[in-house]
């Protein structure tokens, strides 16, 4: 049997202690596969953001498991953790989190430089991801000088320069007008036709219908998984 891409083994979050402990995830179970595309979905307060920051290393949950590509996150240290999420993930937001002094190419250079990719090297895959992104006349423009579908072009960019084993993209067109957001979901579906794992998190039905297969989470729990029809 493969090794999935994702593993949730019976994800438990409690946050505080005592009378003001609160559970926001309560046993959460499911994989996703190598080259799967899949949504994830739950209205405000479900558990789906805390659900997602485990996923990506960034929170640790309280009990139960999440494994990327085999590797425990939550048995790594810190460090080591942050090594996991430089080479092996790749996070686009809907802030898209810009460095506002550096220009489009540096924006994408960034990851590489903290994996130690040669300055040569990592100039040429950084312009050659923003042309693929359709961002080439704008390599040399900041954050400011770029209109939101562009900054989000270019997030996605950053979040591929490393060549992740999983993307993970959290409501990356809430900040969007409807043509640039059809336009970024174009470009998700593409990256998926050519193999990308994604795990996209977004409380809107028409975008989750993108993916392969939606997890519907509410009250902490994983109350269905849908299909695409």
């Amino acid at each position: 049997m493969s090794v999935p891409a994702v593993e949730a083994r019976e994800l438990v979050k409690v946050y505080g202690t005592g009378a003001a402990a609160t559970t926001v995830l309560r046993g959460v179970s499911f994989r996703i596969e190598e080259g799967e595309y899949v949504s994830l979905m739950g209205p405000s307060g479900s558990g789906k953001s805390t659900l997602m920051h485990i996923v990506g290393g960034l929170v640790r949950p309280t009990s139960g498991s999440c494994l990327l590509a085999g590797t425990p996150l939550d048995r790594l240290d810190p460090d080591q953790q942050a090594q996991v999420r430089n080479r092996m993930l790749g996070f686009v937001f809907q802030s898209f989190y810009l460095l506002a002094q550096l220009t489009a190419l540096e924006n994408v250079e960034l990851p590489m430089i903290y994996a130690g990719v040669p300055a040569a090297q990592r100039r040429e895959r950084a312009r050659e991801l923003l042309v693929r992104m359709g961002i080439g006349p704008q390599l040399g423009n900041r954050p400011s000088e770029l209109s939101g579908g562009q900054r989000q072009r270019v997030a996605i960019a950053r979040a591929l320069a490393n060549d992740p084993r999983l993307v993970v993209a959290d409501e990356p067109t809430g900040n969007l007008d409807s043509r640039s957001a059809g336009e970024i979901l174009e470009i998700f579906d593409e990256l998926h036709a050519a193999g990308r794992t994604l795990l996209l998190v977004t409380h809107d039905p028409g975008v989750a219908r993108r993916a392969q297969r939606t997890l519907h989470v509410r009250d902490g729990q994983l109350v269905s998984q849908e299909a695409a029809s």
